[in-house]
């Protein structure tokens, strides 16, 4: 079986193999045997992690529930790190029960991520449930069907966003967000999952060349200058009411 020095050596980016260990070790002090396992994904666990803009993404399977800890737990392992380890901006934590996950629910949501996109870093590797996913429309789908709810929340953060750190991180988070609903338009057709935002781009430029200024725009929002708000908004309400009517159209002709 497995070690968590094992799961950990597969950081390759040095500096935040210490980040991740002493993560795993907190959460194993604060779930105890409630902790099922751990998983990395994102910048970090593809090794292409910008340090002082990224964070850290992680999912945490439980046995049982911990609503009556969660907050505390995760708001204290974020003080802590952002203190410790400052070129790390956040952890953020997604949770899930060991039985939600081994289900045939899950195939395309938890299934998809755990097996295509993370790194067990602690415990049970629950990816070893699943076979490689053929890349869908119905994992694009799943993946992209709160956009219509997401976009309203960003917007409106991104309008009352106080001081450049917050802005320029609410201005990648937004891009990533849009560059990767772009690229699940066309994953069906190019059979590929990728999760790299300036490829994604790129990749839906070959079937919506229409789009050309509206990705370059989003790739300037990806970097460190902080970008008027109202240039920034106005990019979403476009390319976002965009994507979501070619998302209905697209599911209309392929059910």
């Amino acid at each position: 079986m497995s070690t968590d020095q094992d799961y950990l050596s597969s950081v390759s980016q040095s500096e935040y193999q210490p980040v991740v260990r002493e993560l795993v070790t907190y959460l194993k002090s604060g779930l105890k045997d409630n902790l099922h396992s751990v998983y990395l994904y994102g910048s970090v666990a593809a090794g292409r992690a910008i340090p002082y803009l990224s964070n850290i993404d992680v999912v945490v399977i439980t046995h049982r529930p911990f609503s009556d800890t969660k907050t505390t737990l995760f708001n204290t392992i974020n003080w802590r790190f952002q203190r410790a380890y400052p070129f790390v901006n956040g952890v953020s934590i997604r949770t899930a029960l060991v039985n939600e996950v081994a289900s045939l629910e899950a195939l395309f949501t938890w299934g998809f991520l755990l097996r295509e996109c993370c790194v067990c870093i602690h415990g049970e590797d629950l990816a070893e449930c699943f076979g490689h996913f053929v890349p869908s429309w119905e994992i694009a789908k799943q993946w992209n069907m709160d956009t219509v709810d997401y976009l309203p929340v960003i917007r409106q953060q991104i309008a009352t966003a106080t001081g450049q750190a917050s802005q320029i991180q609410l201005q990648r988070k937004l891009a990533k967000k849009l560059l990767r609903a772009a690229y699940s338009l066309v994953m069906h057709k190019e059979k590929r999952w990728i999760e790299e935002p300036l490829e994604c781009g790129q990749r839906f430029l070959r079937y919506y060349p229409q789009h050309e200024q509206t990705v370059a725009r989003l790739n300037i929002l990806l970097g460190t200058r902080v970008i008027p708000k109202r240039s920034v908004v106005g990019l979403l309400d476009h390319f976002g009411s965009w994507l979501v009517e070619e998302y209905k159209k697209t599911e209309f002709k392929i059910g």
